[in-house]
């Protein structure tokens, strides 16, 4: 309580609103109907147009009985249907449930079920893995099925016209503002590497307060050109299909992260940002030179997972692009922490300026509390870069928890905190960096080994394209390092190279005893899976022995 401040001085509909990221379509519309909203291919729309679609869809929704808790499932890719869901599914009070494009009809078929779902609306290139994933699942929803207008694909009808739904809907529709900004507005899954995927909630108000957390830590400005590189079903883009509302900008879509297009568009629309994997740079720069040109602008990168390699750097910056490392999990709608750039650090060599980029950094301005903790006393760790704890979050941008399943929510949340699952240490100057998943960490004969830390060593081997190390089974030491190498095309490179570049630079307890050259695993959304290369260790362990 607040004394004199609280006598008379209620909430109404005056002076409070939930925060919803709904609010900043309307905005865009209402003071620049005309600018564009959507490029796809040669289809642009409008933000007034925009607005006018995604009313439609959601009064179509509401009049199939769709309302306010229901889950509605799409499997889409980055196009314009799947920008108009972010909004008009919300909008009728209903839960947005985006599908990886990329797995199976079995993961797909679980998801449906655990979710609830009352409606699928799903592109025709996917119509084969869902028509199999329909034949598996207990709920019968609605399904839908979109037409690239620009981009045709093959596949089966399974359900209703996309266009036609929409075209039944009211471009005036009233669309519904959350009661409670603690309302639901997705259901993300993850990725389910140790078990079925958990299904991660947001609310209204963490997806509002991301979308425009994304504008300060990335400096957006109005009428930003943002390329849709890093799939919109991947923690709902980021936020960025709200973000991008906030300063009118406009979406690029693109169907298929290919190197000539990617160029052709950055080119063709003066693309200023766009987001994604390591995997994305190294596409990038692995163009073709006939479709590679000078860039008229900087284009500002922003890449999460494991920080890019000094060379891949060097490169990045000389073709155009600054590049920022960011941080976060699906269950912080997607990147929370930043590497911040002092611009003091632009006086260091150019090997201690990747040292520091590596380095996951500080909180969002939206995420009030971050932190290395020691999981078992709760307690920061010291200050020193070297203490290793479990990385926390707390605040606003948290999820709600996990969908149907209370021991795992109250499990993340123990103690006041978000666990994250990874080890980390902080810096003298606040920045934190990871060091390592705690279930990925390395115990040789008693000593923890960060298998991160021995990547970073190998990623500056002027050889190496890429590096993942895992632990492997050993009898006398219980686990020692086995690291996985992709070498550069046209380079030779030998475990006997590696094993003498890795004792240059590291203790010789941390030298990874196997080295396996093939291309490594990795999850649809560019994380190298390690769960299945200690699977492919601990079978080449009984080998050896």
């Amino acid at each position: 309580m607040n004394g004199i401040y609280d006598r008379h001085l209620d909430k109404n509909q005056a002076n409070y609103q939930p925060l919803t990221p709904l609010t900043l379509l309307e905005r865009a519309a209402t003071v620049f109907p005309d600018h564009i909203a959507i490029i796809h291919g040669d289809m642009q729309i409008t933000y007034g147009q925009f607005y006018s679609r995604c009313r439609r869809l959601a009064s179509a929704l509401t009049d199939q009985g769709i309302g306010s808790g229901d889950t509605v499932s799409v499997m889409l890719a980055n196009t314009p249907a799947m920008l108009e869901v972010h909004y008009a599914v919300p909008m009728c009070g209903a839960v947005l449930h985006a599908i990886n494009t990329r797995l199976d009809a079995s993961v797909i078929a679980f998801q449906l079920d655990h979710g609830e779902s009352k409606v699928l609306i799903t592109d025709l290139a996917f119509s084969q893995t869902v028509k199999f994933a329909l034949k598996l699942i207990a709920v019968k929803p609605l399904v839908i099925d979109y037409l690239d207008p620009v981009f045709p694909q093959q596949g089966q009808l399974l359900g209703d016209d996309y266009e036609a739904m929409l075209a039944s809907g009211d471009p005036d529709f009233d669309w519904l503002m959350p009661d409670d900004e603690w309302d639901a507005i997705a259901l993300n899954y993850t990725s389910g590497t140790t078990g079925d995927p958990k299904g991660v909630v947001y609310h209204h108000r963490g997806a509002s307060l991301l979308a425009q957390g994304n504008v300060i830590t990335a400096s957006i400005p109005k009428h930003a050109v943002y390329l849709w590189t890093l799939p919109m079903f991947h923690c709902n883009g980021w936020c960025f299909p709200w973000t991008m509302s906030a300063v009118t900008g406009t979406h690029v879509c693109l169907r298929e992260v290919r190197a000539d297009a990617i160029w052709a568009a950055m080119i063709e629309h003066k693309v200023t940002h766009l987001c994604g994997a390591p995997v994305v740079m190294s596409t990038i720069l692995g163009v073709e030179k006939e479709h590679r040109q000078a860039l008229s602008q900087v284009v500002d990168f922003f890449t999460a997972a494991a920080a890019p390699p000094e060379g891949v750097l060097a490169e990045m910056r000389e073709a155009g692009f600054n590049v920022t490392h960011l941080y976060g999990l699906t269950e912080v709608y997607g990147p929370a922490v930043v590497n911040d750039w002092n611009q003091q650090w632009e006086a260091l060599p150019a090997s201690q300026q990747a040292r520091v980029k590596a380095r996951q950094g500080v909180r969002y301005h939206a995420l009030e509390g971050l932190d290395v903790v020691d999981p078992q006393t709760m307690k920061p760790v010291p200050r020193d870069g070297e203490t290793l704890g479990e990385v926390m979050f707390r605040g606003n941008v948290v999820m709600k928890g996990y969908l149907k399943n209370q021991q795992a929510t109250d499990e993340a949340f123990k103690g006041g905190w978000f666990h994250s699952g990874d080890l980390g240490v902080v810096h003298p100057d606040n920045y934190i960096q990871l060091k390592d998943r705690s279930k990925d960490i390395i115990i040789s004969g008693g000593e923890n080994i960060s298998s991160i830390e021995i990547e970073e060593v190998l990623h500056k081997h002027a050889a190496v394209s890429f590096a993942a190390v895992v632990a492997m089974p050993d009898k006398k030491w219980g686990e020692t390092p086995c690291a996985f190498i992709e070498v550069i095309e046209g380079a030779q490179l030998s475990s006997e190279d590696l094993d003498r570049w890795c004792r240059q630079h590291m203790a010789g307890f941390k030298v990874p005893r196997h080295y396996v050259f093939e291309p490594i695993l990795k999850t649809s959304t560019g994380k190298v899976q390690k769960f299945a290369l200690r699977q492919r260790a601990a079978k080449m362990a009984i080998q050896v022995d």
